[in-house]
């Protein structure tokens, strides 16, 4: 397994305009004339102040309060539309996903997905949001709730260029974070290999959340990530760039990595069906993936309609 150069783009511009394309035909062939309506209330609803982001738009910039900070920051006025659901998308952006084989990394299958869930949002015109993540589940960086195809490249490239976030006090639980940027019932999509330690805890928690929102894991398939050519060696040296760890395998433990993955990865599917959580695995074939992704979203938005 090898480390991809740092300047390498996981999803552009391009990509996501091929996605997006792709996201419309499916949607229109498996939604057109079977759900409600997204809008339920007149206009838009104003729910205060905060300092400007990336993505925010000229004509919501409040000029007034903005001058009493003599513009440094400046001010935008948020607003919050009625819709049926909100959709935040939980990305893993821990190291281990930086790594991959034969010029593909794991990061590229999350970041497809992350793009791929923020355009069906767009197509519902439903609010996105994104949380990453590192190795021991606590946040990295959140872009919170809104609507908009601008907003969804937002996401993903703050996804791809893995931005940490300066959380006060140190708190960065995930699940703490999620229930802060959701005001009602929400769709929850957690996209990550689920390669960590206590992937068991992760579950419980997220079963917990479940309770409140509606909660499902998208799984990436990564066993390709670990089929190593064969080596002469008959011991080889393997270091953990999340933990540090270096561990000596044999040839044979070697040629196993991309079966035990599988394996664990089955035992997870396995905790989250008994936690009563939906998962479904996504691979690296794009558009298998995004039909995958498309089909499950269409299903679950007309259920919960």
């Amino acid at each position: 397994m090898s480390a991809a150069p740092a300047d390498t783009s996981s999803v552009n511009l391009r990509e996501i305009a091929e996605i997006e394309l792709f996201i419309l035909r499916r949607m229109k062939e498996l939604t057109l004339g079977d759900h409600a309506s997204v809008f339920k209330g007149p206009g838009f609803h104003f729910v205060g102040i905060r300092d400007w982001e990336p993505g925010d738009r000229p004509s919501a910039i409040d000029w007034a309060q903005s001058s009493l900070t003599n513009f440094s920051p400046l001010v935008t006025r948020e607003f919050e539309q009625d819709s049926n659901a909100a959709i935040v998308a939980v990305a893993d952006a821990s190291m281990s996903t930086r790594c991959g084989a034969h010029g593909a990394t794991i990061e590229t299958a999350i970041a497809r997905a992350v793009a791929a869930v923020g355009l069906s949002a767009v197509f519902f015109q439903d609010m996105f949001g994104l949380v990453t993540f590192d190795d021991r589940f606590e946040q990295l960086a959140a872009a919170r709730p809104r609507i908009g195809r601008s907003h969804v490249i937002y996401c993903v490239d703050l996804y791809r260029n893995r931005r940490a976030l300066d959380v006060p006090g140190g708190v960065r639980d995930v699940t703490t974070a999620i229930e802060g940027h959701l005001r009602r019932w929400s769709l929850v999509p957690v996209i990550s290999d689920f390669l960590f330690q206590d992937a068991d805890r992760v579950v419980k928690e997220l079963a917990l959340l479940n309770a409140v929102h509606d909660v499902f894991l998208l799984m990436a398939d990564v066993r390709f990530a670990y089929e190593v050519p064969s080596v002469s060696d008959g011991w080889v040296e393997v270091f953990d760039v999340e933990s540090g760890r270096v561990r000596v395998l044999s040839r044979r433990e070697m040629r196993r990595l991309a079966a035990r993955v599988g394996e664990w990865q089955d035992e997870i599917e396995r905790l989250a069906r008994d936690a009563d959580l939906d998962i479904v695995r996504v691979g690296l074939d794009r558009w298998e993936m995004e039909t995958a992704l498309v089909k499950f979203t269409a299903e679950r938005r007309l259920r919960k309609m």
